[in-house]
């Protein structure tokens, strides 16, 4: 058990994680044979309470990516335990989960990424990529799926009417709108945000901060 953890009630943590390990191969030679590791990430721990924010910091290339996008999945393990305390269905081990039981608990947890100019698909409408989560988790379809993308959009800060739009039209902070809204179609529990703001100018980052943290306070 983590240190500390024994003084908590259980059931208000929401996310706890043991020993994370994530290691790369490095490959050499014209056979691309195996000549050593790279360990990422090593011996993680810690534990989210519901509510919290909890802020990972470290030097550029200490891991930090690569630890959140390993604690939601994106990335496999190499070792230790992630424990997700899911609304419905309790206690979950996620290291244990393949990707079809993952999908019962993709809902309660996402990730926003750094970079909001390639984290958005420049051939998509700014519907569509709002909409496909919603899709996906088969939460409205026909013109209750418009009427919640808007919905979604009004949240953020965004007009309804740039639906039809593509990214490529929308400045660095509305791309990282956009993206916050494609996010949030199922009021996720958790959320990891991998410097949301920090390829944004200084006067942007105030909003987009100030944007989460209304969202927090309404899950």
């Amino acid at each position: 058990m983590i240190e500390g953890m024994s003084k908590i009630d259980k059931n208000d943590v929401l996310l706890e994680v043991s020993d994370l390990k994530k290691y790369f191969p490095i490959q050499s030679g014209t056979l691309r044979r195996r000549s050593g590791t790279v360990k990422a990430v090593d011996g993680v721990n810690l534990y989210v309470k519901k509510g919290e924010t909890l802020g990972l910091v470290g030097e550029s290339g200490c891991g930090k990516t690569t630890a959140g996008r390993t604690i939601i999945k994106l990335l496999e393990p190499t070792g230790g335990e992630i424990r997700f305390n899911d609304p419905k269905l309790g206690w979950v081990n996620l290291e244990k989960m393949d990707r079809k039981q993952m999908v019962a608990v993709r809902p309660n947890m996402q990730i926003i990424f750094q970079d909001p100019f390639s984290s958005l698909d420049p051939r998509m409408t700014v519907k569509r990529i709002v909409a496909e989560p919603l899709e996906i988790n088969k939460i409205a379809t026909g013109q209750e799926l418009t009427d919640r993308v808007a919905e979604l959009l009004r949240v953020v800060g965004m007009r309804p009417e740039y639906m039809s739009r593509y990214p490529h039209a929308f400045s660095g902070g509305q791309r990282q709108r956009i993206g916050i809204a494609a996010r949030w179609p199922s009021t996720p529990r958790w959320m990891i945000c991998d410097e949301p703001v920090s390829a944004l100018d200084v006067s942007i980052q105030a909003q987009v901060l100030k944007l989460l943290e209304d969202l927090q306070k309404d899950c």
